[in-house]
């Protein structure tokens, strides 16, 4: 890498459902710090979702939406090229070169396209066994070095890797291989208010706190968290359940605030009707400051067609240097 450049980070976001918590620590709590040390691209998903969405009734709604709520999360578009995929048509045409070195067999024991045959077999579609090669496209397009990835999407990103040395064996060396990034110890995984498994765009929605949540809502989720009767013998293990409370707290509320309900915890006098209190105090003074910037985000439509045009610009700009390598490599200039 040339001295002084810096590495490209790439990353993709679904226009489905609503961002939730999970998705604020998880993810966008990353993407924000990654955005001053490195040359990012974060891409609205919007063909990955006609795999499985098809109906484009809502979409544009859903593309505003998620843009308004990373922006209001500290996403900014004059730092980050923040872009609408379909607007870099360079990825359709390298998608489709590299589904040349796509084979069958490979993509359909891909773990998620068996999980979504399962959940929608009446649309088994071309795009969604070829979902990780148009994934693969989104990566390699930028010639990224690194993608923030959860667990789930690892093998993806293998997947992304297979291509960029089969093509760099068979045309010759354009692509460097993504790795995954790893911010350690700061990946959260935010759990769910019911105490299973952790918060999600789509299931046990009263069990997950979205940015996009009144005051009254969360309160209203916070105070049905699961809790029992209370230790009874000083210094106990907490049940997940308890634990989960906690680690909430340690996301939004004040060092002493949890020292204390620690402390009251370790005597045997926790209250929990006062724990949840607090916590949905904390959360409320959290999500509503992000919930109404996006939300004068979201309706101001000429500023997100002047982020989506600006990031669209850069994302083309580096595709296009990409696309002009490949079609040599492959030797398709005449």
């Amino acid at each position: 890498m040339e001295k002084g450049k810096k590495q490209i980070v790439m990353s993709g976001i679904r226009p489905t459902g609503f961002l939730h918590l999970g998705n604020y620590f998880g993810a966008l709590r990353n993407y924000v710090r990654m955005q001053d040390e490195y040359e990012c691209y974060f891409m609205v998903a919007d063909l990955h979702s006609l795999t499985t969405h098809p109906d484009t009734k809502e979409l544009k709604g859903h593309v505003h939406r998620v843009l308004a709520e990373n922006i209001a999360s500290g996403l900014d578009p004059d730092k980050a090229a923040l872009f609408c995929q379909s607007h870099v048509r360079e990825t359709s045409e390298l998608y489709l070169y590299l589904n040349m070195l796509a084979y069958k067999g490979e993509l359909e024991k891909t773990p998620t396209f068996k999980d979504k045959v399962r959940l929608q077999p009446d649309n088994v579609n071309a795009g969604l066994l070829t979902y990780p090669v148009l994934m693969a496209a989104d990566i390699l397009l930028h010639r990224a070095a690194l993608v923030p990835v959860g667990k789930d999407q690892e093998q993806h990103l293998e997947i992304a890797r297979t291509y960029a040395n089969r093509f760099n064996h068979r045309y010759g060396d354009v692509f460097p291989e993504p790795q995954a990034f790893n911010f350690g110890q700061a990946l959260v995984k935010v759990p769910s208010l019911d105490g299973a498994g952790k918060m999600s765009k789509s299931e046990n929605q009263n069990a997950t706190l979205y940015l996009a949540d009144s005051d009254d809502l969360i309160r209203k989720k916070v105070m049905k968290a699961k809790t029992d009767s209370g230790p009874t013998e000083p210094n106990s293990v907490k049940p997940d359940y308890i634990e989960n409370i906690f680690l909430l707290m340690n996301l939004v509320s004040e060092k002493d605030v949890i020292e204390k309900f620690e402390s009251d915890f370790n005597n045997c006098v926790i209250r929990y009707g006062d724990m949840k209190k607090q916590l949905a105090e904390d959360m409320v003074k959290f999500i509503a400051p992000i919930r109404e910037k996006a939300e004068s985000i979201r309706t101001d439509e000429k500023y997100l067609k002047e982020v989506m045009e600006k990031g669209a610009e850069k994302a083309r700009k580096s595709a296009n240097a990409t696309m002009e390598k490949v079609r040599e490599h492959m030797g398709l200039v005449y």
